[in-house]
């Protein structure tokens, strides 16, 4: 088992400062009906109304904001599925710096397209035939510019973290917080910032059963991988935790559950049809996990809503599977 990475809440209060008046402070919501359904009272952070509409912007700015104007001059390069090339994106473009993204040809296309309308330049690759962080590291190489991968980052973790603190600061206390799980970057920087701010309260990892490398590496202590998983929730389709989640998560998390592809479409349709809400379903892990009972909701639980892009295609799927 490798050192616990120093990462701290000083890091988390420090991306907070950096992020005020550029990412949003996105609002909680409620429903009596969900609070009915699981026996406890639920408040959702709705990350899905961040800008670039996810959490990731969080950890984009955090990176990008602190590189030094000759590594802005080199623009940056990363790889991902959607969310996290949308923030990079946006923030590039915010801040002046040319961005690179390579992205499996088989995301989303209202990913893709969002992500090469904030102004990258966007690399397919085949994922069955080519390993994306190959193809950054050679970029990376053959351009100078600055890898900022999607999660296994200082600063990225630390950003994703502050989430979490405004949830606690709109909220108050928390018995219970249920955080999505791909990579681990919101999830151990969720960790780190509950675990300094309410000691008392569980921090709970959800991860699709399709795609349980996370879950699998938290029980057992060793890194697991799992190769293209054909999960619904495209943001956790990656191969395993990073050198610094893996052991942020085992340090920090209290415990790691999965759910089924169907809870995570019945979560997407309630919050869609209950309370008005467009959560892909990525985002909707931890009220998948709330409906399907494979945590025992008690007290008042947190759940983080981690994104909002989902492709009407896949949208209609989930709302209207029999149409």
């Amino acid at each position: 088992m490798t050192s616990i990475p120093p990462i701290t809440i000083d890091h988390v209060l420090a991306a907070q400062k950096r992020l005020a008046g550029h990412a949003h402070v996105t609002p909680v919501d409620t429903s009596r009906t969900l609070d009915e359904q699981v026996g406890a009272e639920v408040i959702l952070k709705c990350e899905n109304f961040q800008r670039g509409g996810a959490f990731k912007f969080r950890g984009a700015f955090n990176a990008l904001s602190q590189l030094t104007p000759e590594r802005r001059r080199r623009g940056v390069v990363t790889h991902s599925s959607g969310n996290h090339a949308q923030a990079v994106a946006l923030v590039g473009r915010l801040l002046g710096i040319a961005t690179t993204v390579v992205m499996p040809n088989d995301a989303p296309r209202s990913k893709h397209d969002a992500t090469a309308g904030y102004g990258a330049e966007v690399i397919e690759y085949d994922p069955a035939e080519a390993r994306r962080e190959d193809l950054s590291a050679e970029i990376e190489h053959r351009r100078g510019a600055t890898l900022i991968p999607p999660f296994d980052h200082p600063d990225i973790i630390a950003g994703q973290g502050t989430a979490t603190l405004e949830l606690i600061d709109q909220a108050g206390a928390l018995d219970m917080l249920l955080v999505p799980c791909g990579g681990g970057g919101l999830l151990s920087g969720s960790a780190i910032a509950a675990t300094a701010r309410q000691p008392k309260c569980r921090v709970v990892g959800i991860e699709p059963a399709l795609a349980d490398d996370a879950v699998r590496s938290f029980r057992t202590g060793i890194l697991q991988r799992v190769e293209n998983p054909a999960t619904l929730a495209d943001g956790t389709r990656t191969e395993s935790l990073g050198s610094l989640t893996f052991p942020l998560i085992r340090t920090y998390v209290d415990d790691m559950q999965t759910v089924t592809e169907d809870a995570i479409k019945r979560a997407v349709r309630f919050l869609f049809s209950r309370m008005k809400l467009v959560v892909e379903p990525s985002g909707a892990l931890g009220v998948a996990a709330l409906l399907s009972g494979a945590v025992n909701a008690r007290g008042r639980i947190g759940v983080i809503l981690s994104g909002g892009n989902i492709d009407p295609t896949t949208m209609a799927e989930i709302l209207c599977p029999h149409r």
